[in-house]
């Protein structure tokens, strides 16, 4: 199945993960916000993948980073275009004071703010999957930043997004007309990346384990599958809130989760779920008792996840934090490191805090360099 995934691609065009993807905008669009250079230097972007990869998502990424790094507010625009009709683009009809002449009422998309503390993202989604007509009027905001008479502020990055027709699902071809007004990318799945934003994120630990131990599950889509549910990014994320939110226990909530990740999936992670009840106590291991270390590699697996929850929860309580990195020395080379990198998914900047732990120096003296080497 990985593979089948992989070999669908676009010729001609970068492929990334969403991590590379918001470093390599956010950057980009930074520069010309901190310089006070006009955004619409920079092209307007497409971004090409399957249903759920986290195009969606690499965008909200990219509004927060441009937050931190500038310091204005980011407001993101939300277009699903398949909804769309041209006239949602153009606006209304209507006549003019005298009734000599017809204008066009503004649509709710262009009532942004153009305040200079304020930078707004309009995010044409599903545009590969609009009627042409409305990809068509899709023409001037992508290259001019106007339709008709309506014109986006200088403030507006414009960034849009759409499943490949070899994709299977609703998509038309793209224009060469319209795809030359874009840079494009495609959002390739990669679990570091994804599992850096799920730590950071507050995934759950159990989906976070599971997804460790199976990755390949991360992204289960066939384009030549009759299947409704599979799992990708997207699914696993609504998986991750119905555990948070509504019920933690997986043999509860199991239909749910079938109907997200699909039953051969759902099966697989209710199972591995049952490793949890292997693991030793994690106040145990926070307050320095160092229990029983697990052998098994399914148990270490959850073992690492649901201590990085732990530790994200607890993290400003240093002393917790120390015991914890104690304890991971009794652990298997491979499974501490693992963590300790996982520990530095916690929060932007939390290495600095680790380093201020004599424990997690000493320990990143010793095994740091083999971090870019940790299971794959």
């Amino acid at each position: 199945m990985e593979n089948r995934v992989k070999d669908i691609k676009l010729a001609n065009i970068p492929q990334m993960d969403v991590g590379r993807i918001t470093e390599l905008l956010a950057d980009s669009y930074s520069v010309l916000i901190n310089n006070k250079k006009p955004i619409k230097i920079m092209p307007s972007v497409m971004l090409w993948g399957p249903p759920g990869v986290g195009k969606s998502q690499a965008v909200r990424q990219i509004a927060k980073e441009i937050e931190e790094r500038t310091g204005k507010k980011s407001v993101v625009t939300d277009v699903r275009l398949l909804l769309f009709n041209p006239i949602d683009l153009r606006g209304i009809p209507t006549s003019n004071a005298d009734k000599t002449l017809a204008i066009w009422l503004k649509p709710q998309i262009f009532q942004m703010d153009s305040s200079d503390d304020i930078v707004n993202i309009l995010f044409l989604d599903e545009i590969s999957a609009a009627p042409q007509s409305v990809q068509a009027a899709a023409y001037q905001i992508t290259l001019d930043r106007v339709v008709g008479e309506h014109k986006l502020p200088d403030n507006c990055i414009v960034i849009a997004a759409g499943n490949r027709v070899t994709d299977k699902s609703v998509a038309f071809k793209m224009p060469k007309a319209l795809a030359n007004r874009l840079l494009h990318i495609e959002v390739e799945d990669n679990f570091d990346s994804w599992k850096e934003w799920a730590i950071k994120s507050g995934v759950n630990d159990k989906v976070i384990g599971f997804l460790s131990f199976r990755r390949n599950y991360l992204m289960n889509f066939d384009a030549k599958s009759e299947d409704l549910a599979f799992s990708t990014p997207r699914s696993w994320e609504m998986v991750s809130n119905i555990l948070n939110n509504i019920n933690d226990d997986v043999s509860e909530v199991y239909p749910l989760i079938t109907g997200l990740v699909g039953t051969g999936v759902a099966v697989e992670f209710r199972t591995w779920c049952n490793v949890y009840n292997q693991l030793p106590d994690m106040d145990d291991i926070f307050n320095g008792l160092r229990p029983r270390v697990p052998k098994s590699p399914d148990v270490l697996y959850a073992l690492t996840a649901a201590m990085t929850s732990y530790a994200k929860e607890h993290k400003e309580e240093i002393t917790k934090i120390a015991n914890s990195i104690r304890y991971a020395e009794k652990l298997p080379p491979d499974f501490g490191v693992v963590l300790m990198k996982d520990y530095m998914y916690i929060e932007k900047d939390y290495k600095r805090k680790l380093m201020a732990i004599p424990d997690f120096a000493k320990w990143l003296s010793a095994k740091g360099k083999i971090l870019n080497g940790v299971i794959k």
